[in-house]
């Protein structure tokens, strides 16, 4: 039996959800774990996700553990994730592993298999990737993805600042990013599952790409602390068949640990 695609999956918990398309960044900043009283390990960082997923899965369809946060504190920061993902599952909410990665050839099949694959403990719901060593180098978790249900989120116009020194750069054929736009699709329509997503900054006055029709989901970072707005997603990406699915992260964290003042971020944003 085929698995159902990550963006049918998405989509549901949206709806579960009263209809808010909003992904929160699990984010164990140094700084916040200070704040919240936790101690900068990988302890303080488990009790840290868990205590984000038991105050918002309820309320918010889609979490995105960020893993360059976890993996200071080694086997532990490990551990930590794998069980913030056994909460997610369990809390019948979604995972976007971020964690960018990009390789070639057998490399870049570990890193899908380490996040896309069923026998996986760190198997998420979608994985972000990059694809500056040419599109076709993701080709492993292109596959894997399709063939599990499961989503990718190609870097594509990132939010921030000195991002477009590549992603802007002119081709023959339009700039790199609208390239990576126009790969996407093509998966996405061959396949029929829309399974490669984006990730485009919810920051820039001008997007500098076209995604009229692009079918996948638009993972849009930057909203709240990094200066994007919903009302300004809305205006902006409103010509994409797709999911857009906004991104808050420390807009979101800076109101715990208490549950209620998370919530009452999220309210805020909805």
């Amino acid at each position: 039996m085929t698995a159902p695609a990550y963006a049918e999956r998405l989509r549901a918990a949206i709806d579960l959800r009263g209809g808010l398309a909003l992904c929160v960044g699990i984010d164990p900043h140094p700084a916040l774990l200070d704040a919240w009283g936790l101690p900068l390990d990988g302890d303080g960082a488990e009790r840290f996700g868990r205590r984000v997923v038991e105050s918002l899965a309820d309320r918010v369809p889609v979490f995105k553990p960020q893993s360059g946060l976890f993996e200071p504190f080694g086997s532990r920061g490990v551990l930590a994730l794998e069980r913030i993902l056994a909460d997610l599952r369990e809390a019948n909410a979604l995972s976007i592993m971020d964690a960018k990665r990009g390789d070639i050839g057998s490399t870049m099949d570990g890193y899908a298999r380490a996040y896309l694959s069923d026998e996986s403990p760190l198997r998420s719901d979608a994985l972000t990737v990059s694809p500056y060593l040419g599109y076709e180098s993701l080709r492993p978790a292109i596959d894997l993805a399709a063939a599990t249900g499961r989503g990718l989120h190609v870097l594509c116009r990132t939010s921030n600042p000195e991002g477009h020194e590549v992603q802007l750069a002119a081709t023959g054929d339009g700039s790199v990013a609208q390239t990576i736009v126009r790969h996407a699709q093509r998966d996405n329509s061959s396949e029929g599952r829309n399974h490669v997503g984006l990730v485009v900054g919810g920051t820039h006055a001008d997007l500098g790409i076209d995604l009229t029709g692009f079918s996948g989901v638009v993972l849009v970072p930057g909203i709240g602390a990094q200066g994007g707005t919903l009302s300004g997603v809305a205006s902006q990406f409103g010509n994409t068949d797709g999911i857009v699915l906004p991104s808050a992260s420390r807009e979101v964290l800076a109101g715990g640990p208490s549950l209620a003042g998370m919530q009452e971020r999220v309210e805020g944003l909805r």
